[in-house]
């Protein structure tokens, strides 16, 4: 018998490609599992090892489509259901309202509706308000939405005019100051060091900002920063509430880790206090928020910080093409800087899709039209609206596609605008359907309703949805859309379960309003790439890739170029299957063709030359296990011997120099005959596990093994870029080929 708390023996055919769903995408209505093992189903061994993990600090480094949500919601929900963990002793904290509603309508599927899934905001706010009165008495002050006017309020007060772009960036500096607790009197040099481009003077910035918080205290209201700052404030003070935390409070996972401010990394190690429950999942090559004060060196660091933690890399993209994923792989090669040195290099685990289109257009009316008409033609050949997005740097190239997208009579939502079920009319909606569900026997509407979604339709039809929608697009648009997603929901919810009534469907409702999980809205979607993060499509268009605007004009440093090209890796992986990369030559009609193409594709789209410069190494899958018996401990520094070259002795520091152990002007004594036999069981391989030749072993790795020519796995192992995951699928062929012998049978076995 297994003893609880450890892993069941995995199952191999449930997760394996070909045996399962993409662990990104589930079931609408999934059957709660009967047991703690039954939520380990499915799971592919890398995620169960998160899942069993339950002790001690985990670091989840989670490649992009990987299922890193399945696999800390798994988690959470092993623990519940085995026993180890207490429902209200959690505490899972995320960066958006969404965010957190879908981890919490994933743990209620999995049978764990007790564990609290919270935004740092939230849980510090929730916090604050009930120790307010033990900690510092009275009532809490407001909680002001937006700084905007109080800033304006500020800048008046010191006789200094701001146009409305100014105002806008000042306020934003103000944030990055308080997230990154800098004061008003440190301003000036902490801007400095970071290297920020300031809207005005430092010197007036930081004049700003005192008197934004003078504004603040003569008005007694505090911001979102403020219930942050507060709540660190409490509990680094009172330590008897502090106490109270963490009685509450036993285990913690931090979601999107790589997004981490300062300002939060601190409330995290006061709700710890000196323990070490910690389960963080994040992805430095997705840090694209470093403008506002988020940092991804609290998850490079972690190691450093618990070497006592288990890492576990999930590398297994369920949400992409291998041509979607070739691509992403592509893009990041060429990066430079610490996030590149942790790379995690994606494998697909999805059949062949087709390959990405790349489309150069004369203007942006141009590039919109095409793009609306290529839309047109999918749905037209049966992709639903939902399942399409237009992904842009800026918001401002939003209106173009509106009005593309609106002559062409294609349905569009934008992301970003009001909640779904904020909205008015899907507040009237379930005013209707919770009446109808309590008093439904008076109601002539009903009469001849036989089911659950003819209930629905008509109580709906009440509330203006129609069997067609509309024609054209804007506000009568949108609001059918929203009924029509009633609509859908309740067919789903039918099929799932029978024998529900109008009652059933109501609390089902109120169960995703409180999780704010919020039924698919038919429409093709609308998103800068920053408001997609966490998101993904069928179909993605990315739209606007061009210099000046992917990098944009205003990424001047070598950290803000590298941002830009995470920013565009992120777009690139919110696509599953079809991925449309286009540019404008020029702005508008008529207009001097002047553009060119994002460097971030050269050497990717067909017909352009790659980038010079160092390829990043990228990080493979599996589990690295912490060293025993050093919680809380520095790691010993263990001293490294400068890789040098072979040949004439120099230095080395190109990671593919130091792959090869020589520098590339040196001769090469490779064996021409066994690199060429490598390349062809490389390509071999490649074709098939279908993915790209480079998963396999890069040409720099196979190169050095041709240089090198080891005779035993030990030599094998030493050859940087083979690491014991290849040596362990592939050590036998490789061997075998550098002893001159025919390679053995399929080693694609994972």
């Amino acid at each position: 018998m297994r003893a609880c708390g450890q892993p069941a023996q995995p199952s191999r055919g449930t997760w394996q490609h070909g045996c399962v769903t993409a662990a990104t995408r589930s079931t609408l209505f999934p059957q709660v599992p009967d047991s703690a093992d039954a939520v380990l189903e499915g799971l592919d061994p890398e995620q169960r090892e998160v899942a069993t993990a339950l002790h001690g600090p985990v670091c989840v480094l989670a490649g992009a489509g990987t299922g890193k949500t399945r696999a800390i919601t798994h988690r959470i929900a092993y623990g519940v259901r085995a026993g180890i963990l207490h429902p209200s002793s959690v505490l899972a904290v995320t960066f958006t309202n969404r965010a957190a509603g879908e981890m919490r309508g994933r743990l209620r599927q999995l049978g764990a509706a007790g564990v609290q899934a919270r935004t740092f905001h939230s849980a510090a706010l929730r916090q604050l308000q009930y120790f307010w009165p033990k900690a510092i008495g009275g009532s809490m002050p407001r909680l002001v939405d937006r700084k905007v006017q109080l800033v304006a309020d500020a800048a008046a007060a010191c006789r200094i005019r701001l146009d409305r772009g100014e105002l806008r960036d000042v306020t934003a500096e103000i944030e990055w100051s308080k997230v990154t607790q800098t004061v008003p009197a440190d301003y000036a040099p902490a801007a400095a060091k970071a290297g920020r481009e300031t809207p005005r003077a430092p010197a007036e910035i930081a004049q700003l900002y005192a008197a934004y918080e003078d504004v603040k205290r003569e008005r007694a209201v505090i911001d979102f920063e403020d219930v942050l700052l507060l709540t660190v404030a409490v509990l680094q003070d009172r330590h008897d509430i502090a106490d109270q935390v963490r009685a509450q409070y036993q285990h913690f996972v931090v979601d999107e880790y790589q997004d981490v401010s300062p300002l939060q990394q601190r409330l995290l190690d006061l709700w710890l206090g000196d323990r070490d429950s910690l389960c963080v999942v994040g992805d430095a090559s997705q840090t694209i928020y470093s403008f506002t004060g988020a940092t991804p060196d609290h998850l490079l660091d972690f190691r450093t910080r618990h070497p006592g933690a288990t890492v576990v890399k999930l590398v297994r993209d369920y949400r992409s093409t291998p041509q979607v994923v070739h691509l992403a792989n592509g893009l990041l090669a060429q990066a430079k800087g610490r996030a590149a040195d942790h790379r995690l290099e994606l494998v697909s685990q999805r059949a062949a899709g087709p390959e990405p289109v790349y489309s150069e257009y004369t203007d942006e009316p141009a590039e919109a039209e095409g793009a609306a008409r290529r839309i047109r033609e999918l749905i037209d050949s049966g992709v639903p609206a939902a399942e399409i997005a237009i992904l842009f740097r800026t918001n401002a190239q939003s209106e173009t596609y509106e009005q593309a997208l609106a002559d062409a009579a294609v349905p569009y939502q934008l992301r970003g605008a009001e909640r779904f079920f904020d909205r008015p009319e899907v507040r009237k909606a379930g005013i209707a359907l919770r009446g109808a569900a309590r008093f439904g026997g008076n109601d002539s509407l009903l009469d001849d309703a036989v089911d659950l979604p003819s209930q629905v339709r008509a109580v709906l039809s009440g509330e203006g949805w129609t069997t067609q929608p509309p024609a054209g697009s804007g506000a009568v648009r949108e609001r059918w859309e929203s009924l029509a997603a009633l609509v859908n929901l309740a067919q789903d919810f039918s099929a799932a379960q029978p024998g529900a009534t109008l009652a059933d469907l109501v609390a089902e409702l109120d169960e995703r309003a409180n999780a704010q999980h919020a039924p698919t809205v038919q429409g093709v979607t609308l998103a800068s790439l920053h408001s997609a993060k966490g998101l993904e499509w069928d179909v993605v268009f990315l739209v606007g890739v061009a210099e000046g605007m992917m990098p944009i004009t205003y990424a001047k440093t070598d950290e803000q170029i590298e941002e830009e090209r995470r920013l565009l890796y992120v777009g690139v992986t919110r696509a599953r299957e079809r991925l449309h990369v286009s540019w404008a030559l020029s702005r508008s009609p008529g207009g001097r063709p002047s553009r060119r193409p994002s460097r971030f594709l050269d050497g990717l789209r067909p017909g352009s030359t790659a980038a010079t410069g160092r390829t990043a190494a990228g990080g493979a899958g599996g589990i690295e296990r912490g060293i025993p018996g050093t919680r809380g401990s520095t790691p010993r520094r263990v001293q490294r011997t400068p890789a040098r070259c072979r040949v004439c002795g120099r230095t080395l520091t190109d990671a593919g120099e130091m792959k090869l152990m020589r520098c590339d002007g040196c001769p090469s004594d490779m064996n021409e005959g066994l690199y060429e036999r490598l390349r062809e069981w490389r390509a071999d391989q490649a074709r098939r596990s279908g993915q790209p030749a480079f998963c396999v072993f890069t040409d720099r790795t196979l190169m050095a093994i041709a240089e090198t020519a080891p005779d035993d796995e030990h030599e094998l192992a030493r050859i940087p870029g083979v690491g014991m995951r290849k040596l362990n699928r592939y050590g036998t062929d490789v061997l075998a080929i550098c002893a001159g012998q025919l390679a053995g049978g399929d080693t694609d076995q994972d």
